[in-house]
């Protein structure tokens, strides 16, 4: 595919679709990291596997989505992302080179950029805000791959940012399991002001997700579903026919 549309026609029929649905915490990324942990090792793993089915449809174009993107704002190629908030002085590129002048991703499309390069992706990535999802999957041409990066409660433990709320972990067991049956409308009936309060950051990825493929018939995978640092962190793909 050469270029995104703008004027592109409305496909006639329904496009082959695929969800890859990860965190993303910057330990997710080794730089970060420092010495190995075994939680975030098998986090990592579980990631990987997740865009793996995600890729296995072979997408001419993946949608990185997640908190932090601006309405009306796409990133692409030549955009770039740092890392250097957490220490680390290193850049990422959304795709393609780095060119001057372009944007600074935020961290969830950096992090989605990393998901796809280690998983070898080399076709088009576009970046956006949850609420552009829908708009955009109407008009493209498929398949496309969609990766929704998003966390789950970060008040599930006394030492969670957030502090220890007892709605959490039912919160996002929640979420867990409609991850892990496919379940497009409870993904996209979340509570938003339920999840703004227990930090939950993945809430309008989700939902966004949700509402967009509701209706369709959705072959699911849960990888991973813990919080080993007090912050809910859910992994998943989906096939949607």
């Amino acid at each position: 595919m050469s270029a995104l549309p703008g004027g592109s026609p409305v496909p006639t029929e329904r496009s082959a679709l695929s969800v890859a649905f990860c965190p993303s915490p910057p330990l997710l990324l080794p730089a970060v990291e420092g010495r190995p942990d075994g939680p975030t090792s098998l986090l990592r793993g579980a990631c990987a596997d997740a865009v793996g089915g995600m890729l296995a449809v072979r997408p001419e174009v993946v949608i990185v989505v997640g908190a932090g993107a601006v309405d009306g704002i796409r990133f692409g190629a030549g955009d770039t992302g740092t890392l250097t908030a957490f220490g680390v002085p290193l850049e990422i590129p959304f795709g393609g080179r780095v060119r001057p002048g372009g944007r600074r991703t935020p961290l969830a499309h950096t992090l989605g950029a990393w998901l796809l390069d280690q998983a070898g992706y080399a076709g088009t990535r576009v970046g956006l805000a949850s609420a552009e999802l829908g708009g955009l999957l109407r008009v493209l041409p498929g398949p496309v791959g969609v990766l929704a990066m998003g966390d789950g409660s970060a008040r599930r433990n006394v030492k969670a940012p957030g502090y220890l709320d007892e709605a959490a972990e039912p919160f996002d067991a929640a979420v867990a399991a409609a991850l892990g049956s496919g379940d497009a409308a409870a993904l996209a009936g979340l509570d938003p002001l339920e999840g703004e309060r227990l930090l939950a950051a993945g809430v309008p990825t989700w939902r966004a997700v949700g509402a967009a493929v509701v209706g369709r018939d959705v072959t699911a995978r849960l990888h991973y579903a813990a919080a080993p640092f007090g912050v809910g962190y859910l992994v998943a793909d989906w096939a949607v026919a």
